[in-house]
């Protein structure tokens, strides 16, 4: 079957139609017309990346999220009152609201807007992901919450979440090197950070394509990479993004400024996030890019660009 046939049967579980594929990365992501007129987003969720214990955790995470109010996409129940489907082949389904605006930016494209406009939505990002951190530390998880580590191990461990980026086969010899000193100064850092602060579940994917701007609102969608981690990761993520950036001095400032604003914080751990995300963007990219894609040298060389930066 192709994956236009799952959507098709998975969409009949809400009585929906699936009208175009959005995105087909780690999920498959159709945009779907309900019953009701509405549009929502249906996630045909790709095999073996998470269990149905997790995928149901994350759903109540969004759900707990906008119940507080926060910008965040509810889950919407099928028919017969499930959030979660399985289709043929035994691929599992949700659905989840569809949120008003256009993406941020993607990755690759430098963004757009003059650097004061850019610095003005890093600081309404930096103020919503304050608002985000603080509602989750309000909440009472389940005891059936499941969720990916992004702690100290899930980052820099034995057998970090996204794969042991020091021994990427693209690496030489120095940049091996370069790696692992990176990641004993990660790993050290964040043991001295773990002391003071709690792991709560993050976003952990806040990226450009996960950031929708309705004229001067803000939402974030896309919780599939969500887990239990540090709240700075999130901004550490927003920020290696833009690292080739003009504007990145003024990017960073504003997304400080305004998370700091309403959550007390400390610039140079943010800084270390930003390195924590690049070093794990690099082991990302070792079981789904082809060995000859560019993409791998240019995820290790911002990654060692980030650790000379940081560690200096």
């Amino acid at each position: 079957m192709t994956i236009q046939d799952l959507a098709r049967e998975a969409a009949a579980q809400w009585g929906g139609t699936p009208l175009a594929l959005i995105r087909n990365r780690e999920n498959a992501v159709f945009r779907m017309a309900l019953p009701n007129g509405k549009h929502a987003a249906l996630r045909l969720h790709r095999m073996g990346y998470q269990t149905k214990a997790a995928i149901a955790s994350e759903l109540w995470f969004c759900g707990a999220l906008a119940d507080n109010g926060l910008p965040v996409p509810r889950p919407l129940p099928a028919q017969n009152g499930a959030d979660l489907v399985t289709v043929q082949g035994g691929r599992m389904a949700t659905a989840v609201e569809w949120l008003p605006g256009a993406p941020l930016g993607e990755a690759g494209v430098p963004l757009a807007g003059s650097a004061a406009d850019q610095a003005a939505q890093h600081h309404a990002l930096g103020q919503l992901l304050a608002r985000i951190h603080s509602a989750t530390l309000s909440l009472n998880l389940p005891s059936t919450f499941d969720r990916p580590s992004w702690d100290i191990d899930g980052l820099t461990g034995e057998t970090p979440f996204w794969g042991r980026f020091w021994d990427h086969a693209a690496l030489t010899k120095p940049e091996r090197d370069q790696m692992q000193s990176a990641r004993q100064f990660l790993r050290a850092a964040l043991q001295t950070h773990a002391k003071t602060t709690p792991i709560i579940p993050v976003h952990a994917d806040v990226l450009r394509e996960n950031i929708l701007v309705d004229g001067k609102a803000l939402s974030l969608i896309d919780f599939d990479d969500s887990g239990l981690g540090f709240p700075l990761y999130d901004l550490g993520t927003v920020l290696s993004q833009n690292l080739y950036e003009p504007a990145f001095a003024d990017i960073r400032d504003a997304l400080i400024a305004g998370y700091k604003g309403l959550r007390p914080t400390d610039a140079a751990m943010v800084d270390i996030f930003t390195l924590a995300r690049c070093l794990a963007s690099v082991g990302w990219t070792m079981p789904r890019l082809a060995p000859d894609d560019p993409i791998m040298r240019s995820h290790i060389a911002r990654a060692l660009l980030c650790a000379k930066r940081v560690m200096a």
